[in-house]
């Protein structure tokens, strides 16, 4: 364990995750904006998810660190209950905020899935083919199914970009602060870094009361209660799989709570995770791990042995 803050590596480091990934934000709004931008869609997935991977090779290279605690060994006999929380509790969280919305906000709530039918509607008039007779709770279930089951690999490859620099390289740089007030930091790092998409409209679109500043500040909340689960999970696996694959898992699931929609609630609550009370399944997680004393102290000090 770090008990120095190297700050000259963090510096570098976060140098380079901001100005990669905010020079491919900028590309993205002078072509067009996230709708608009033919290379949007490229650009965010390769450049600005990958910027902390670039940021930690090249801080690693340019301050000659060497290659060692790269967070890549799986330990997977060994900590695959890490893996089968991160694969699992992102679902169960996002439905748990989900419901806790819906259960405040009544008027919102559309059982009968118009959101749904009217994207088989506008995927008819697309193709040119008759609206498919199908029941729209088939599609909700199929949908979260492979949510759950197909997510967490299928996105895997692009979270890699993120949680190979955040959570395997900048939290164990950060650990020297203290394990509480690490994950304070890394959500505050992270909820910023995602700043100039969130004011392109990612996540809560632009019409929406106080945008965009309530949407930056809620994104750091956000990250703050998403990245507490994911750093934590990589702590006790001694990994950044297990994030790997919870950020994965998240990503394919977040927008669940749109097809469930009627009306125009403010996405700052939700239902989405994104949203205040969206996120009340992850806000509950983090309270107790930030509880837990030595939830956030590293595996190498909980367990001295290797199994």
């Amino acid at each position: 364990m770090n008990t120095i803050l190297d700050r000259k590596r963090v510096l570098i480091f976060l140098a380079l995750a901001f100005g990669i990934a905010w020079a491919g934000g900028l590309v993205i709004y002078l072509t067009g904006g996230l709708e608009g931008s033919p290379f949007a869609y490229l650009i965010l997935t390769v450049v600005y998810m990958g910027a902390p991977t670039f940021a930690h090779v090249l801080t690693r290279v340019i301050t000659h660190e060497g290659w060692g605690d790269l967070y890549l060994r799986p330990w997977l006999r060994r900590e695959w209950p890490y893996w089968v929380t991160a694969w699992l509790a992102p679902g169960v969280l996002t439905i748990v905020g989900m419901i806790v919305f819906f259960a405040l906000f009544p008027q919102y709530y559309d059982a009968d899935l118009g959101a749904v039918k009217q994207m088989l509607e506008t995927q008819a008039e697309v193709t040119g083919q008759p609206i498919p007779e199908v029941n729209p709770w088939m599609i909700v279930i199929s949908q979260t199914l492979m949510a759950f089951i197909l997510a967490p690999l299928l996105n895997a490859f692009a979270t890699f970009g993120e949680e190979f620099g955040w959570r395997a390289y900048l939290q164990p740089k950060l650990q020297p602060l203290g394990g509480r007030t690490m994950m304070l930091a890394m959500g505050v790092i992270w909820g910023v870094w995602h700043w100039p998409v969130i004011a392109m409209g990612h996540n809560y679109g632009t019409n929406y009361p106080g945008a965009p500043w309530g949407g930056l500040l809620m994104m750091i909340w956000f990250t703050l209660v998403l990245g507490t689960l994911l750093g934590w999970l990589t702590l006790r696996a001694g990994s950044v799989w297990p994030a790997v694959i919870g950020h994965a898992a998240i990503n394919g699931i977040a927008a669940l709570g749109a097809m469930f929609v009627k009306g125009n609630p403010n996405p700052l609550l939700g239902p989405l995770p994104v949203g205040l009370i969206g996120s009340a399944g992850f806000a509950v997680v983090m309270l107790v791990l930030f509880a837990w004393r030595g939830a956030f102290e590293p595996r190498a000090i909980l367990e001295t042995s290797e199994v």
